[in-house]
Parts: structure tokens; C-alpha cells; sequence
């Protein structure tokens, strides 16, 4: 599977999208060396990527948290987690995610 962490310069959900996906990788047997971090750094690059704003996540080139009309684009992202809304999914969403 290929996992990306997607983010913009000076994101401060990054870290904790990082830890959480990697908890999460590890909870799925798989190996969390193989994720993929990448700096978005212009609009164009947002769209070729899918990039709904900073953290995105992708499993396979695919966002499971983004509704379908999501908007593409170099902004800041929001998560509805179990705890409240949150900067990145919880280990518990990216583990199912992952497990789908």
C-alpha cells in the first residue's frame, strides 16, 4: 500500500498527523518506514496530488476523510475525530481507513 503524508510549509498538524499515522501503520502490521512525506508547495501541485489541505493523508493516491466535492488547495484541514474536531484523524480512523 502506498501511504502519503501530504502537507504545507509550517503546518501545525503535521507532527501529529505523523505520529498518529505511524501508530497507526504499526497497528496494521505494516511498516511505517515506508511513508511517504511530501511538502506541497504550489496550487498546481495541489491538484495533481488531491491535496484537500494540510495534514492530507492517502492510502493508494485515494483521501478517505474527504467528501467527494472536497476543494483542492493550499489551506489548512480540520478532522472530526471521536475527541471533537482535531488537526489529524485519530490512530483509530487511520487504522480503519487503513484496514478498508
Amino acid at each position: 500500500m502506498d501511504v502519503r503524508l501530504l502537507y504545507v510549509e509550517d503546518c501545525p498538524n503535521m507532527v501529529i498527523a505523523r505520529r498518529r499515522l505511524t501508530d497507526a501503520l504499526r497497528r496494521r502490521g505494516l511498516d511505517p518506514n515506508a511513508l511517504e512525506v511530501t511538502l506541497v508547495a504550489s496550487a498546481a501541485q495541489a491538484e495533481r496530488l488531491g491535496f484537500h489541505g494540510s495534514p492530507t493523508i492517502l492510502f493508494d493516491g485515494r483521501d478517505p476523510f474527504a467528501p467527494d466535492d472536497a476543494p483542492v488547495g493550499l489551506s489548512c484541514r480540520i478532522y472530526r475525530t471521536e475527541a471533537g474536531v482535531e488537526g489529524a484523524p485519530s490512530v483509530a480512523q487511520l487504522a480503519e481507513a487503513l484496514g478498508r
